[in-house]
């Protein structure tokens, strides 16, 4: 999956551009923050979610983060095989390693317009 071709949030989240349901993972700038993923903690049921709340939990080496909702919207689905393959994560943030899909709220996709492009986010990144 191109870069480009997806939206992200502040807290490291990226998020397909278009869809009724929509793929969401974390950017290649978390994945290297965080070090090798040793662990994928998801909750047993889809859930209505407000954009910013847990959805998940990703476990590494050096720490243990929350995945947030980048959107307001309904986890339809998650990507149970990273339970036994969390290295994925490192090795295809952006294309096998999507964490969950979402079903974004109608109002204006849930939020979305506060996402930024790629080229933002990665100015963000060079910041931190």
């Amino acid at each position: 999956m191109d870069p480009n071709d997806l939206k992200f949030a502040k807290s490291h989240e990226w998020i397909e551009a278009e869809g009724a349901t929509r793929k969401v993972g974390i950017s290649d700038f978390a994945q290297e923050q965080l070090g090798d993923i040793v662990f994928v903690e998801f909750p047993d049921e889809p859930k209505d979610v407000a954009a910013g709340d847990e959805v998940c939990i990703v476990e590494s080496c050096k720490a243990t983060s929350s995945v947030y909702a980048p959107v307001a919207g309904r986890v339809v689905e998650y990507n149970a095989g990273l339970a036994d393959t969390p290295e994925k994560i490192n090795e295809s943030p952006f294309d096998e390693a999507w964490l969950f899909k979402i079903e974004p709220d109608a109002g204006e996709a849930g939020g979305a317009a506060t996402l930024m492009s790629f080229d933002d986010y990665t100015k963000l990144c060079e910041q931190e």
